[in-house]
């Protein structure tokens, strides 16, 4: 065990706690695809602790102001963070350990689409946008303030990752194609004015679990202020959703005529990130959605 590492995060847990954590082991656990992900065990509870290289702080406290965001909204539990901090070479997050696990049938996914139309109703500022820039990924993901939403999506989702491809070797028809996009994006909106929803952000069924007890939980947030469908559109990109969540949310607040296009817009943004991130495997994929959307913005 880290002696340094193992100091911070008993003094930490401590603080936040406000009594002796007892901190007695710490060891990998899975979810470390970006970070190494730790579970600390202490004398009464345990933590959950992400460990970054080179003290890249920033990442870290972007997704602590997220999560403290998110638990806004009391139909999720989401992980109180009980410290962020550079300890030596490293950026270090400590969060609440919380025994989480699939969403499994159709009453768990009733509960979790319910929970996430609360979420998106949660009253919020009228322009989208968020205070400061965070992450998807570690993808930096700018959060520049706009009235707009068409105009943010455009400035702050897709041309930043048009861009990112470009640099990464990425031309011909995605960058045709993707210039056609943000130029006539905005016809896709011409009758649906999306209300300003806090958004978790990066919403694949990999950040949802749910509690024993039977409440669900959402954890590593890119959170803004956006369209909810674009949450909702992650959600059935990469699937593991039950039927029953996307019953349960349109009960709870219908989604608008034309969200079936839309939502290949929302998750150009996702697919783009994965081939700047991940590499040339998600190219094909990138290029189809693109063309498509292009095309039936053309007619």
């Amino acid at each position: 065990m880290n002696a340094a590492l193992s100091a911070a995060v008993e003094r930490m847990a401590s603080d936040a706690i406000g009594g002796r954590f007892g901190l007695s082991s710490i060891e990998p656990v899975a979810g470390g695809d970006i970070n190494t992900a730790l579970r600390a065990r202490g004398a009464a509870a345990d933590a959950f602790v992400k460990l970054r290289p080179g003290a890249d702080l920033a990442m870290f406290e972007a997704e602590a102001r997220d999560l403290a965001a998110l638990a806004a909204c009391e139909a999720f539990r989401v992980p109180r963070v009980l410290g962020c901090e550079a300890v030596g070479d490293d950026a270090v997050l400590v969060l609440e350990w919380l025994d989480l696990r699939p969403l499994r049938g159709d009453a768990e996914g009733e509960r979790a689409g319910h929970a996430l139309a609360a979420l998106h109703r949660l009253p919020t500022e009228t322009h989208f946008g968020w205070p400061y820039p965070n992450f998807i990924g570690t993808t930096p993901q700018p959060n520049n303030r706009h009235d707009n939403w068409p105009r943010f999506f455009t400035l702050e989702r897709l041309a930043p990752q048009l861009a990112r491809a470009a640099a990464n070797g990425y031309h011909g028809a995605l960058q045709r194609d993707g210039e056609r996009l943000c130029e006539r994006a905005a016809a896709l909106f011409l009758d649906y004015q999306p209300a300003p929803s806090l958004l978790h952000g990066d919403l694949w069924s990999g950040n949802i679990g749910m509690l024993e007890d039977g409440t669900p939980a959402l954890f590593d947030p890119a959170a803004y202020i956006g369209d909810r469908e674009a949450d909702l559109a992650m959600t059935e990109l990469f699937g593991g959703f039950p039927m029953s969540f996307y019953v349960a949310y349109r009960q709870s607040w219908p989604l608008h005529e034309g969200y079936e296009v839309r939502k290949g817009l929302y998750n150009l943004y996702h697919v783009l990130n994965h081939l700047n991130l991940f590499g040339r495997g998600y190219l094909a994929q990138a290029e189809r959605m693109a063309s498509r959307l292009a095309t039936e913005l053309a007619r």
